[in-house]
């Protein structure tokens, strides 16, 4: 699912884009490997453009 530089990515949008399922994203949240994510008023989180290519970035990195 294609996203914005300007709108943050939906976990949904997330997973879509690395083929996970939302379980993964949730563990990785948990142990502190995921993106950093904004939580909404709401509770939905979301994920900046920004922040999930430095994540890719950093996952090069370490490879």
């Amino acid at each position: 699912m294609a996203t914005t530089a300007g709108k943050p990515m939906t976990v949904a949008d997330f997973c879509a884009e690395l083929g996970i399922a939302r379980s993964t994203f949730y563990d990785w949240r948990a142990k502190g490997r995921a993106p950093r994510c904004l939580k909404l008023p709401n509770g939905d989180l979301r994920i900046r453009r920004i922040d999930y290519d430095r994540w890719l970035t950093s996952l090069e990195d370490a490879a």
